[in-house]
């Protein structure tokens, strides 16, 4: 019988997080197989923030555009704009943001290869066999049966993902916001009001009863989604009447894009013995914001250096390090966007008095510069307490909307 071919690491997943796990495997010398389905891309705004690109050496050239300022709508249509001080948030393609860092990974020394994941097993000394169907090309042909031995496995295949489902018990308790865009050519003559350094952010139960819609600027072409997890909410209606109010209901679609979003981070991230998850599959899309590319990033940078002590040391308890770190960094943010979604999204007065407290500008500069470098800022204790005091009024009915 012909020996299986054997990695250290086998990632299953080629978006941000996998890719980004398995360029830090490469770096660190062991051997990598970057599995992706490929063919496919997630919905998503394409938002990334300065943190982001200085972490992670992001070239310019992947920004399709800069958006240098933001735009709330409330229910009533009130419009609240947010300009970004002293620097810009990112705008990314997927298709190609994605690509560049699979080919990063491959040219830190991974193994690339198209097909779609099945199932774990083990062989007789215990070592995890990684089952898929391979392809030459993406969604060509039926596929062939292919076997792989895998020293330690990421899990990196998203929400719902298999390998989590296999290998982690409170994979299955999840819940999910689920969201559609639709990647839009921007218009040659441009409707009133638009503005290409800016993103919207609609906050209207029209448009989505439990989270919000966007319009987001991506150079020659724009991103115009919604999500909720109301299942009966028609998500493809909704931004059929939010291109309407945009002024963009004539333009040509490009492509449409649909995927759950986890709400929360999972209990656990591993199997206790050679699987870790990362990205979407580990649970990590940011309440309230839905902002996902950064957190899968960090988490695959995580999930890589669990499995490299694993390896190093054999202890399978160097597992827990990906989740364990990664709340010590970000559970804090997780918790309070948690409970705003939870409270200012609930209804549409709520919505109204969300978008009036961010007329403030302590609001606006602090939101902006926790959103920008990944921390709760405290350089401005008084702000904070300012903040808080308005918050209280807007909770009791005491400002005027």
């Amino acid at each position: 019988m012909e020996a299986l071919e054997t990695f250290d690491v086998v990632v299953v997943g080629g978006g941000p997080a996998g890719a980004t796990a398995a360029h830090e495997m490469a770096k660190n010398g062991h051997s990598v197989l970057l599995l992706d389905r490929a063919g496919r891309i997630k919905p998503c705004g394409g938002a990334i923030p300065p943190r982001l690109i200085k972490d992670f050496a992001i070239p310019d050239h992947l920004l399709v555009a800069k958006a240098r300022s933001a735009r709330m709508i409330a229910p009533s249509n009130h419009k609240v704009d947010i300009p970004i001080d002293n620097g810009f948030v990112g705008m990314v393609d997927r298709a190609d943001f994605d690509e560049w860092l699979r080919e990063r990974a491959a040219r830190a020394g991974a193994v690339r290869r198209i097909g779609t994941f099945e199932k774990l097993s083990r062989d007789s000394d215990g070592v995890s066999i990684v089952h898929f169907q391979g392809r030459d090309l993406p969604q060509r042909g039926e596929g062939k049966p292919v076997q792989v031995r895998a020293r330690s496995i990421i899990g990196a295949d998203g929400a719902k993902s298999q390998v989590a489902r296999q290998s982690v018990d409170c994979a299955h308790d999840t819940e999910y916001v689920f969201a559609y865009h639709e990647i839009v050519k921007a218009p040659a003559v441009k409707p009133a009001g638009y503005d290409g350094s800016r993103c919207d952010v609609y906050y209207q139960g029209v448009l989505s009863p439990d989270f919000y819609g966007w319009v987001f600027p991506h150079g020659e072409t724009l991103s115009i989604g919604t999500g909720s997890a109301d299942k009966g909410f028609s998500l493809r209606g909704a931004v059929g009447q939010l291109r309407q109010v945009a002024g963009l209901g004539e333009v040509e679609v490009l492509r449409r894009e649909g995927a759950p979003l986890p709400m929360k981070p999972l209990k656990r991230w591993d199997n206790g013995r050679d699987v870790v998850l990362a990205g979407d599959a580990a649970g990590v899309v940011a309440p309230a914001s839905g902002e996902g590319i950064y957190y899968a990033m960090v988490g695959g940078q995580l999930a890589a250096q669990a499995a490299h002590q694993l390896l190093v040391t054999g202890d399978a308890r160097s597992l827990k390090l990906a989740r364990k770190q990664f709340m010590k960094l970000h559970r804090t943010v997780f918790t309070v966007l948690g409970v705003m979604q939870w409270f200012w999204y609930s209804s549409e007065k709520r919505r109204e008095r969300f978008v009036k407290i961010c007329e403030d500008r302590d609001v606006q500069q602090l939101t902006f510069e926790s959103y920008m470098n990944k921390q709760l800022t405290r350089k401005k204790p008084m702000a904070h307490v300012r903040i808080f005091f308005k918050d209280m009024a807007h909770l009791l009915g005491m400002a005027k909307v």
